[in-house]
């Protein structure tokens, strides 16, 4: 063991519930914004509440502050709508968007520049658009509006299609992992000559690290590595020495990938569909436990179906150390939703809030009539098992993902509902 610098394969999976709480917020959050794109989406923006109750059985929607039931005046029957603060949050959210696109261009400039080809499929960017803080409409607001940077291969069928750079910007082959390198020598000047190749660990509470793992953890810092900006085309990677090299070169890439979101996370996989063109390892779940000192891999959030992977020094107690404006738009919604009723309907007496009639001429239900129905479709939310996820950690996600290009995040059919509703 002490002859390498490899780190252990076999690595015992600790889990951090500052991370695993964070996803079970963003689970309630993933429901509500699934109803909350059905109710936008109706012609009056609200939703009767007999599709509203087949909606609530099949996502497991529950009782929260985001939408509010008022009494149509004509047909006299219930309706459900998005109340006030939601309709600020989506404001907001989207006011963020706008404004934080030339960061979203920079972004996915860098992202191409890490690819070999310097090339990605458009479909793959837009399963990880939410990610990576691009817009709904980025092919037209994004690639096709800075064409100096961008262009698209193979236009003529959407599967097809590429996202090509123009031109590579050596000012951005910089990671972010080497603007923190380069602030800690600066700090220490000459004793920081050690974390040139280095990265930032934190171990999750409870992790035992034995005699040999420092051993090889020691080593493996400071094994030099290429840049994931850097093209390997030209080396000869056939070597025991280039192959370890190359392993670190992944750990560098996923670390890079993450620095690039807006939450400084992203779900295994959608990593996984840009494997092949960032050269990264076939099982990533294994490759990933492997460094727990860097990333985290939580299941929590969406049955075990879903595997979301924390760049660990980017958050401190469940929160991101350094946010942004569309990240804290987001968290307003989690806000909402963890809001009780009953507080959320004091704080709009206290402020005396009431829907004018003029804005919206659908009126308003009574309190006791809205509280009856709601606890009429009230859903259940299920806690997670810890001894399910740990069996769906454990499942094969190495295979090609090419095939099936789908976005995870939308897991029930809509047009279905509808028709149950009709028929």
């Amino acid at each position: 063991m002490s002859q390498s610098t490899s780190i252990p394969k076999k690595m015992q999976r600790v889990r951090d519930h500052g991370y695993d709480n964070y996803m079970e917020v963003e689970k309630k959050t993933r429901k509500v914004l699934k109803v909350q794109n059905i109710i936008l989406n109706e012609h009056n923006q609200s939703l009767p509440i007999s599709r509203l109750e087949t909606l609530a059985h099949r996502i497991g929607f529950t009782r929260n502050t985001v939408f509010e039931i008022f009494e149509h005046p004509v047909q006299r029957v219930l309706f459900c709508r998005l109340t006030r603060q939601a309709i600020l949050q989506i404001k907001q959210e989207n006011e963020a968007l706008l404004a934080q696109v030339p960061r979203a261009v920079t972004c996915l400039r860098k992202l191409l520049m890490m690819s070999n080809t310097q090339r990605l499929r458009l479909e793959h960017v837009r399963i990880a658009r939410s990610a990576l803080g691009l817009p709904d409409d980025f092919e037209f607001s994004v690639v096709l509006r800075y064409p100096q940077f961008f262009r698209l291969v193979d236009a003529n069928e959407r599967r097809n299609k590429y996202i090509e750079l123009v031109e590579r910007e050596p000012s951005l082959a910089v990671c972010a992992i080497e603007n923190v390198r380069e602030r800690i020598y600066r700090e220490r000047g000459g004793d920081a000559e050690d974390v040139r190749f280095s990265f930032l660990i934190d171990f999750p509470p409870g992790f035992k690290i034995g005699k040999y793992f420092k051993i090889a953890m020691w080593k493996w810092q400071r094994l030099p590595y290429w840049s994931p900006y850097e093209d390997v085309s030209g080396f000869d990677l056939r070597s025991i020495e280039a192959q370890k090299r190359m392993e670190k070169r992944a750990v560098a890439s996923i670390h890079e990938l993450l620095s690039l979101t807006v939450e400084k996370k992203i779900t295994l996989e959608r990593i996984a569909h840009f494997r092949q063109a960032m050269n990264l390892p076939n099982k990533l779940k294994d490759f990933l436990l492997q460094h727990q000192g860097i990333f985290y891999v939580s299941t929590r959030g969406n049955q075990g179906k879903l595997h979301t992977v924390f760049l660990r020094e980017a958050y401190r107690k469940g929160e991101l150390i350094e946010p942004n404006d569309l990240y804290l738009a987001r968290r307003k919604l989690a806000e909402l939703v963890l809001l009780s009723p009953r507080k959320a309907r004091i704080d709009r007496e206290l402020v005396g809030y009431r829907r004018s009639r003029l804005d919206d001429e659908m009126g308003q239900i009574t309190r006791v009539a809205v509280e009856d129905a709601y606890e009429d479709f009230k859903g259940e939310d299920v806690m997670d098992q810890d001894k399910d996820e740990e069996g769906n950690l454990t499942s094969d996600i190495g295979s090609d993902v090419d095939s099936d290009v789908g976005d995870e995040d939308n897991s029930f059919d809509e047009d279905s509902v509808s028709r149950q509703e009709t028929s």
